[in-house]
């Protein structure tokens, strides 16, 4: 494996582990969730209700998953220097525009600096919402079921607000549009 790939990832292990144990430390009491419960892997998620969160956009409102029932939305976890999220990035795009008449969302979540993830999606031209945060952003992703804190990690709910599917990973466009049809 690439010394320099190696390396990225053990750091990007090292970033989420830290944010989860600071996340541990914290609880929302407007949740029903703590910090302190335990992490459900994705498995346990496929079928089930989403869970909330509510998260900044780079407009500086906030978005919760509630605002986003009634309609299918994928949730793609991502960062400004996570090779693979960057790469997939113009394909969830123009998904994005191509799907908006058919009541598809796609939604970015950066774990991110806000000005950085700010000129990043400015620069790609990125048109679909952008959540961004830090340790905010690794518990939401750990309540998704993404237990590594690897990234990209997406996670695609039904009008209904359960989890269909998840996928720790770069997305496959094809598998995607396929698991897109079926909810459809």
């Amino acid at each position: 494996m690439n010394r320099t790939v190696l390396v990225m990832a053990l750091v990007a292990v090292l970033a989420a582990s830290g944010g989860y144990f600071l996340a541990r430390s914290l609880s929302d009491p407007g949740d029903s969730w703590s910090a302190t419960d335990p992490l459900p892997s994705t498995d346990d998620l496929i079928g089930k209700r989403r869970p909330d969160f509510t998260l900044r956009t780079l407009e500086g409102t906030h978005l919760s998953a509630s605002d986003l029932d009634g309609r299918v939305w994928l949730l793609n976890f991502w960062a400004t220097w996570c090779k693979p999220c960057v790469e997939e990035m113009p394909m969830l795009d123009r998904l994005h525009l191509e799907q908006a008449d058919k009541g598809v969302k796609i939604i970015g979540v950066a774990l991110d600096d806000e000005t950085r993830a700010r000129q990043f999606a400015n620069d790609l031209a990125i048109s679909y919402p952008i959540l961004v945060g830090q340790t905010d952003v690794v518990l939401t992703g750990r309540r998704y079921g993404n237990s590594t804190g690897l990234l990209p990690f997406s996670v695609l709910v039904d009008a209904q607000g359960m989890i269909r599917w998840a996928k720790l990973g770069a997305l496959d466009p094809a598998e995607l549009s396929e698991h897109l049809e079926m909810l459809k």
